[in-house]
């Protein structure tokens, strides 16, 4: 009897696998379908799609939203720069006003105005009704929308609560996307606009205290590109030297511009000896277009004063006119 077990095992050819293969999926594909239980077909979940708002605003928007990321609440204990003063309550105010114009369009080119008010200012009363920021930029021709943050209430106060952390800034701006797409759609329906949102430039705007918390922001997005332009509005108290490096930083795509009075002028001589002494232009009049790497003074010489520069300064509503020298954002 012959001994099989010294016989070579013979595998089979890839040529037979291939056909073993094909044969069996073949088989599979004959087999008729599953048949679906009736009742299981009932209660099975009909998926719709998700409503989507259309870009471009019909009517204006405006509203109070509490953010997760805001300049307050604020603990005094987290900053070594944090002091705070008197009652407590004017620095727990989470709110930020939102605004988008009738006509904005978040598919074309834009930007997003974030206004820095001064001091012993609410957002309702003061930035709202007596300062109509909300206003000018509906009036403005530009595709831009408001975010204003409430900083000390009805304080005299420049304090930028949890700004001073470096990377609040950015959790603010993923607010803002979010938030500005929520308001856009009316709920559910923007969401899926927050990614155009999160494209447009910035444009930073503070008036009078309000030049602490603009400073610390470009200081934290100093190397972040759509952080476009600053407009300091009879504002430049102080921080000089996050001002200046700001400037210096993208030469080609940025914008500044300061307007002031009696209170800034000081300030306003300094930053203009830094630049001659940088051999750096700059203008002392709006020209009709603001462009990239423009740096504009704009002393007061026909009565403005402080407490009206928001809404009367070199012209009537002074952000208006400053948006509508854009030429990058038409709406």
């Amino acid at each position: 009897m012959k001994d099989t077990r010294l016989q070579p095992r013979r595998w089979p050819t890839a040529a037979a696998i291939v056909a073993t293969a094909i044969a069996g999926a073949a088989a599979c594909w004959a087999l008729p379908p599953m048949p679906v239980s009736p009742a299981l077909a009932e209660v099975a979940p009909k998926r719709t799609p998700r409503p989507v708002a259309p870009p471009l605003v019909t009517e204006a928007k405006t509203k109070l939203v509490e953010f997760e990321n805001a300049p307050f609440p604020f603990d005094s204990g987290a900053a070594p720069r944090g002091r705070l003063r008197g009652d407590l309550s004017r620095y727990s105010d989470p709110r930020v006003l939102l605004h988008i114009p009738k006509g904005f369009n978040v598919k074309k080119p834009g930007a997003i105005v974030i206004f820095y008010h001064g001091h012993r200012a609410n957002l309702t009363r003061d930035v709202l009704d007596r300062q109509r920021v909300a206003d000018q930029i509906s009036l403005s021709h530009a595709n831009a929308v408001l975010v204003a943050p409430q900083f000390a209430v009805n304080a005299s106060d420049s304090n930028v609560g949890n700004f001073w952390n470096p990377d609040l800034f950015k959790w603010f701006l993923q607010d803002v996307s979010s938030e500005l797409s929520f308001l856009h759609g009316d709920g559910v329906a923007g969401i899926g606009l927050r990614d155009d949102y999160e494209k447009l430039d910035i444009i930073a705007v503070g008036y009078s205290g309000g030049y602490a918390p603009v400073a610390w922001s470009i200081y934290h997005a100093r190397n972040m590109p759509r952080l476009r332009g600053v407009v300091l509005l009879d504002s430049l108290y102080g921080e000089m030297d996050k001002f200046e490096q700001w400037i210096l930083g993208d030469r080609k795509r940025r914008f500044f511009v300061s307007g002031y009075l009696g209170s800034t002028r000081n300030r306003n001589l300094q930053l203009q000896r830094f630049l001659s002494d940088k051999r750096i232009p700059y203008n002392m009049a709006l020209e009709d277009r603001i462009l990239p790497g423009s740096i504009t003074f704009i002393p007061g010489t026909h009565g403005e004063r402080h407490n009206d520069y928001v809404t009367r300064a070199w012209v009537p509503n002074p952000l208006a006119d400053v948006l509508n020298r854009l030429a990058e954002y038409p709406r």
